[in-house]
């Protein structure tokens, strides 16, 4: 069954359409949380980030980096939250590959946050050590 999103870009369901290219299809959010709040999809149904090749991956953020030029002209806002969630545990919502270009301003009630752990130095260079031996395996190095 299609997703939400591949029916909005085969254009069997309406939207407002901001820009498409052959990877990415990006339109205005139908829960504005504020206005001028897109969603920049990948065209292929993939579900995570991570599904993603890598050429999909640098179009969209391609995308979201002119459109939130863009939103920042036209709406002036007072910030911007570029924010891409992955899987249930991670805050996706639609399992389709998107990111939201959001415009925020001050006092917008909008939160987004989490309680700081700090490890230590020690830890957080053990962490750094196993994504660096995961870089290379990828090809990343």
């Amino acid at each position: 069954m299609p997703t939400l999103f591949e029916r909005l870009i085969s254009g069997e369901l309406p939207c407002a359409k901001v820009y498409e290219d052959a990877l990415v299809f990006a339109f205005m959010d139908a829960g504005q949380i504020n206005p001028g709040h897109v969603l920049v999809a990948s065209k292929q149904p993939y579900v995570t980030l991570m599904d993603a090749d890598a050429t999909t991956a640098m179009a969209m953020m391609r995308a979201a980096h002119a459109i939130a030029r863009a939103v920042q002209l036209e709406f002036q806002p007072d910030g911007m939250t570029i924010l891409q969630a992955n899987r249930e545990a991670g805050w996706q919502t639609v399992p389709h590959l998107h990111l939201h270009v959001l415009p925020r301003f001050h006092n917008d009630c909008v939160e987004l946050g989490w309680p700081r752990k700090e490890p230590g130095l020690d830890v957080l260079q053990s962490y750094a050590a196993r994504l660096q031996l995961n870089q290379e395996i990828l090809g990343l190095a």
